[in-house]
């Protein structure tokens, strides 16, 4: 992080001690909070920030914790998070296994392993929906190849036939105009399964682990099936867990619930609605009062966003069906009253 003023460059630590009129901070997904504190309390009547998104090593192999969908505010609520001030091994502990544990991390992980483990199966999907040779090859090696698979494992957890799917998307329009065959398949994928399979009481509920993520499904090797299924158990637990928490400590999110039904059907519904809103909420990092926080930043978390809130929906709807079981017709007047 380094702190330009009139044209001089010093970086946060020389700066401490300095007040200047203007301060421009550079910050990096890698710096502390206390340096960025310094940083922006130098200057006394302007403080700027300019977060940086791009990775230093263009070439850098890609980790499961890698946030391709990094924003200006994911970022400075990263470096707020990134404390530089000395842990005791208690604290780097918790720390620790609040990084590694958390639903962001156990669902790029979840991705990861789900990309590995279905390229060859979507490979031969396209390599025999009707695309020549040469367009198969160059679909498969493509960048938009591992977005187009994303979106494959998507529209299969929307219970949609994608092996049938594909080759009509195929032959329903041809490719000479396009300059990435991946890219315009993604699209096609996209809109052809912008909803579940099925329509009215046939139409059935995604497949998605803590109401977010996709299941991967055709995974035949044991291993990745066997880590997927590590990661599915671990994200399910860490959302109870994080539900479980903010209700004892009651939350101020938590308000825009309404109250656990006491009947049991209805409860299952409320807390299984409740996991998905808190399970969004860790994905994000939210930390807003409000249940689903600001608007959206990406098209991924557009898609989140709005199952976050038709399950926040559900949670209400769930909630306010308690209060209307303790109404009743008074059978004199016709009118309600609270049912003893």
């Amino acid at each position: 992080m380094r702190l330009p003023n009139l044209g001089y460059a010093v970086t946060a630590f020389r700066a401490q001690g300095v007040t200047t009129d203007t301060a421009h901070v550079l910050v990096e997904p890698t710096s502390t909070r206390e340096t960025f504190y310094v940083a922006m309390t130098r200057g006394r009547h302007s403080n700027r920030a300019y977060v940086t998104l791009d990775r230093a090593d263009d070439h850098a192999q890609p980790h499961p914790g890698d946030d391709p969908h990094a924003t200006a505010r994911s970022v400075l609520y990263g470096v707020l998070q990134h404390s530089g001030a000395e842990l005791s091994a208690h604290e780097t502990t918790v720390a620790e296994q609040e990084q590694w544990g958390s639903i962001a991390q156990l669902a790029a992980e979840y991705e990861t392993i789900a990309a590995a483990a279905q390229h060859d199966r979507w490979a031969t999907l396209i390599r025999g929906s009707g695309l020549t040779d040469d367009q198969a090859d160059s679909a498969i090696e493509s960048d938009a190849f591992g977005p187009l698979a994303a979106e494959l494992r998507r529209a299969e957890a929307n219970h949609h036939d994608v092996d049938a799917l594909l080759p009509r998307l195929v032959a329903a329009r041809g490719f000479s105009d396009a300059d990435d065959i991946a890219a315009v398949l993604h699209y096609r994928v996209e809109r052809a399964t912008s909803r579940p399979a099925g329509s009215g009481r046939t139409r059935k509920p995604p497949r998605l682990i803590v109401g977010l993520i996709p299941q991967a499904h055709g995974v035949t090797d044991a291993e990745m099936r066997a880590a997927l299924d590590e990661r599915e158990d671990l994200l399910e637990a860490r959302t109870v867990a994080m539900l479980d928490t903010a209700l004892a400590e009651t939350a101020p999110w938590t308000v825009a619930l309404g109250t656990a039904p006491n009947d049991r059907r209805q409860a299952a519904t409320w807390r299984k609605a409740a996991r998905v809103v808190a399970a969004y909420r860790d994905r994000y990092r939210i930390t807003d009062d409000t249940p689903l926080g600001g608007p959206p930043e990406s098209a991924a978390q557009k898609i989140d966003a709005a199952r976050a809130r038709a399950a926040l929906d559900q949670a209400r709807v769930a909630a306010e069906a308690l209060d209307d079981a303790h109404v009743v017709r008074s059978p004199s007047r016709g009118g309600p009253s609270r049912a003893l």
